[in-house]
């Protein structure tokens, strides 16, 4: 392991920097302090993170984007969140890393480089280099010395490494899969280049094509992946999401006896409602199963069928939403419980891919087998029973499908429960040899190959004499040439003789590579480990293990299956072949909601909408503020109100952060997001909270200018005697104490308005409490603030003498509460009058209870409301209220 470094993290040995006390000026330009404050930061390095014995670590890390050009309000939103965290657990005096790094391989670039006519990587590249400069005038407190970018090769090397260990292992097989071909583009399209059945680019009708396919084994790790999310600090949401793909089902694998071309051999098929089988009626199998095949040969009516089945998209969601289309075969298989002839139908709901490409026909509890047989005339026989319920084959009811009933119309399973049914009839199965009892997943091995250009080579090379061979390790990493442009026919490594032509590691023999490159997600699968040690010449090194697991991931609800399973996949077989010591990539998860804004349209005759942004609409209100039309700024005429939704380019109600950095400054934009709502709820966009955001930080400011020769005085003493240094304190404190609980929860909204609290309660004393309870007040609301706005706070920070006293804010320590200054000397009680409020009265804290009678019949509002009439008694209720009663 690399030696842990005891020195700062400037890189420097642990001395104070040298302080400056620039010259405050009386107004506040966020341009000037942002520019100042950056520069500062940057000359001390002060964000380059090394590993340390002598701090406690703690590593948050935001998920890395995809660089598409320029940064949106949710990337604003996300990388302030991880930067506020960062900034706090750093002055608690925890050795803090944010990493940054680009997911950059992937179709987003293809697309973009067919329409511009340059390669994906110099696309690619332009557009991190814009939005790294985004980054960087955000103040983020990011470590550029960690940077990876997903298609740099000395990155997707280790791709490739771990792709060679794991075909090594098994993890990685070889297997046809199913894909989406498009006839006339020639190439293999993603589930969302399919629109209604058709490629998104030539409009033909796709077909659905097996083709050999690389795999990933991530069923055989399941189990651990369901039992191990009950460790984890993540949103329940997001396990349960996790829990449904996984998917875990206890049910039964049983076949169908059938004899063709003089063998035996069995229809298999899993079932969760094994209580059902004596209600099937139909056996469906899916277009591409062997059974299938061979009952069309000489069938022409089933040959097109088939055909037909093959065209539209492979993706689960498209076919539970699909028409439900079959035909019948003439071809039965036998019942193994009854020896009923059951008729095997085509399907083109069943899918190969999915269990054993073949259901069995219940639609009597299954409201999809109910609707197809609804469809055919096919029989529906009731066996399942709930008391109190009538079935009609008329139309589906919710129970139907219920498991919580009795058998009838079974045979000797009648009367029985569902659990006690499932048992005797798997025993049954079991004892003909025809099936048992079984535990499924939902889960599907990973298909990783993608039969695209844009991403990590597949390790691999063809040869005619020795077939699918790995690249040598040595030989590492297979380069992706950079040079190469899309046109939408087909993957241009195939037609790339430079990228293909090469020798057989076994024999010597010519031989060509491997066009195929992987999915992305592999590529953001372990990049999080990668940042720990990106100079390092193995995949991973022991600082891995000193940084990882991440102690936060931050990153979109979106992201809450796939790239969230496949990583903690990915770090299982990690660990497994010995290259870390952990078993889950991230401890707590921060899913951040969306950011919304308005929308404005026109729709033309054809219904075609135009979204028109926001700022270029000029809306009208009610009297209660809420808006009831709305005209374009650019013609006058009127737009319609399109509601509020999630910002995107297709409805143009985005906001660009860079306009909102160059008009307000980073830090407005930092203080609004984190105000306007919790972190992990969706935010409104609203421009009269931007202005609000802005006219903060100018009274912060103001009041800083305003009061710097009071402030300055580092030795004043906070007079302890003073009524006015006791209630300020005490106001102070107690908002520090929730500040810091708030922190603590992440719920930096709150801790936005605990800032605004302390603000007005300094300003309220107007200097009444002396220069050491002020200063030291002040100086407690530039630290709780400045993790949410860095640049003003540090400008304020240096200029008014606080870094003298207790050095660069980057690190002074993070202020305690006083518990001394929450002891109340007098308390507040609620004065009623008649058993109405009227006030309140303030007494010694342990006044005595005639003490407190006689405060409330002595104050002016008893005398007011009193209406002279003869106090008949008083109550008090200690430490909430007196009422005098008349």
């Amino acid at each position: 392991m690399p030696r842990l470094d005891r020195r700062a993290p400037g890189g420097s040995e642990a001395e104070p920097n040298p302080i400056r006390r620039p010259i405050m000026q009386e107004k506040y330009v966020p341009a000037d302090v942002e520019a100042s404050a950056q520069s500062h930061w940057q000359a001390i390095d002060a964000y380059k993170t090394t590993e340390r014995e002598d701090k406690q670590k703690f590593y948050c890390v935001s998920m890395l984007p995809y660089p598409s050009g320029k940064l949106h309000m949710g990337h604003v939103r996300n990388y302030t969140i991880n930067d506020v965290m960062y900034r706090q657990m750093r002055m608690r005096g925890y050795n803090v890393l944010m990493p940054m790094g680009w997911d950059a391989f992937g179709m987003p670039a293809e697309n973009a480089a067919m329409a511009n006519g340059v390669p994906p990587a110099k696309w690619t590249y332009d557009n991190i280099e814009y939005m790294k400069k985004q980054m960087q005038a955000m103040g983020l407190a990011i470590d550029w010395s960690r940077e990876v970018a997903t298609c740099k090769p000395e990155y997707y090397r280790w791709n490739q490494w771990l792709f060679l260990k794991m075909l090594e292992k098994g993890v990685v097989y070889l297997k046809t899969g199913t894909v989406n071909w498009d006839p006339v583009d020639q190439t293999v399209l993603a589930n969302e280049q399919v629109i209604d059945g058709r490629g998104w680019r030539s409009g033909a009708l796709v077909e659905k094509r097996e083709i050999p396919m690389y795999y990933m084994r991530i069923t055989e790790y399941a189990d651990e992946l369901l039992g191990d999310l009950d460790d984890l600090g993540w949103p329940e949401r997001v396990k349960v999401m996790q829990q449904n793909w996984i998917g875990k089902s206890f049910g039964v694998n049983f076949g169908f006896p059938y004899e063709l071309d003089g063998e035996r051999k069995l229809l298999r098929v899993f079932t969760t409602r094994a209580d059902t089988i004596m209600g099937v009626t139909f056996c469906a199998v899916a277009a591409e199963h062997p059974l299938a095949t061979r009952l069309a040969e000489g069938r022409a009516d089933l040959q097109a069928f088939i055909a037909e089945c093959k065209q539209g998209g492979v993706a689960e969601a498209d076919i539970a939403t699909m028409e439900k289309k079959g035909m019948p075969t003439g071809f039965f298989v036998t019942h193994p419980l009854t020896g009923d002839k059951v008729e095997v139908w085509i399907g083109n709901y069943v899918l190969m891919g999915y269990g054993e490409g073949a259901v069995m026909g219940v639609p009597a509890h299954d409201e999809r087998d109910f609707a197809f047989a609804r469809k055919y005339n096919l029989p529906i026989r009731q066996v399942v029973a709930v008391e109190g319920e009538t079935y009609s084959t008329e139309a589906w009811q919710a129970w139907y499908g219920e498991k919580d009933g009795t058998l009838i119309n079974s045979g000797k399973y009648d009367g029985l429960g569902f659990a006690a049914a499932v048992d005797a009839i798997a025993a049954d199965l079991k004892a003909q040899g025809a099936g048992d009892k079984q535990v499924t997943f939902r889960l599907r091995d990973w298909g990783i190959s993608r039969q695209r250009y844009w991403g990590t080579p597949i390790p691999i090379i063809h040869c005619e004499s020795c077939g699918a061979v790995p690249v040598p390790e040595k030989d590492l990493p297979v380069v992706l040439p950079e040079d190469l442009v899309p046109d939408g026919t087909g993957n241009p490594l195939a037609k790339s003789e430079a990228f293909l032509k090469c020798d057989c590691p076994k024999c010597g023999k010519p031989a060509r590579r491997e066009t195929d490159t992987m999915d992305t997600f592999v590529d953001s699968s372990w990049y999080f480990s990668r940042y720990a040690c990106p100079d390092a010449d193995t995949m991973v090194d022991a600082r891995t293990d000193y940084w990882m697991p991440m102690d936060q991931y931050i990153g979109g609800i979106e992201h809450a299956i796939l790239h969230l399973l496949y990583s903690r996949f990915w770090t299982k077989v990690m660990r497994d072949l010995g290259l870390v010591s952990f078993k889950e990539p991230a401890q707590n998860l921060l899913t951040q909601g969306m950011v919304l804004n308005e929308t404005f349209y026109r729709e033309d005759a054809t219904g075609k909408k135009t979204w028109f942004n926001p700022l270029d609409v000029q809306v009208q209100f009610d009297d209660k503020g809420r808006p009831v039309g709305a005209t374009s700024k650019a013609d006058g005429a009127d737009v319609a109100l399109g509601g509020i939704e999630k910002m995107s380019k297709s409805k143009n109600n985005g906001v660009d952060p860079q306009s909102l950095i160059d008009q307000y400054g980073a830090d407005t934009a930092r203080l609004f997001v984190m105000f306007a709502a919790p972190p992990e709820q969706q935010l409104e966009w609203s421009g009269a909270g931007v202005e609000g955001a802005s006219r903060f930080l100018r009274r912060l400011w103001g009041f800083g200018q305003s009061q710097a020769a009071l402030l300055r005085q580092a030795d004043a003493v906070i007079d302890t005697s003073s009524a006015a240094a006791k209630a300020l304190r005490l106001e102070i404190h107690g908002v520090l104490k929730q500040a810091n609980y708030d922190y603590q929860r992440v719920q930096y909204n709150t801790v936005v308005s605990a800032a605004m609290k302390m603000l007005n309660a300094i300003e309220s004393d107007k200097g009444a409490a002396g220069a050491g309870a002020v200063r030291e007040c002040y100086g407690i609301l530039l630290r709780v603030l400045y993790p949410v706005v860095p640049h003003v706070t540090h400008g304020l920070w240096d200029a008014l003498g606080y870094a003298a006293q207790m050095g660069d804010l980057l690190d002074a320590p993070w202020p305690e509460v006083d518990e001394a200054a929450l002891v109340q000397d007098e308390i507040e009680l609620v004065l009623q009058v008649a058993g109405k409020v009227r006030g309140a009265v303030r007494v010694a804290k342990d006044a005595s209870r005639e003490a407190i009678e006689q405060a409330a019949l002595a104050h002016e509002m008893t005398a007011k409301f009193g209406e002279g009439k003869p106090v008949k008694k008083v109550i008090v209720v200690p430490g909430r209220l007196v009422n005098v009663v008349v």
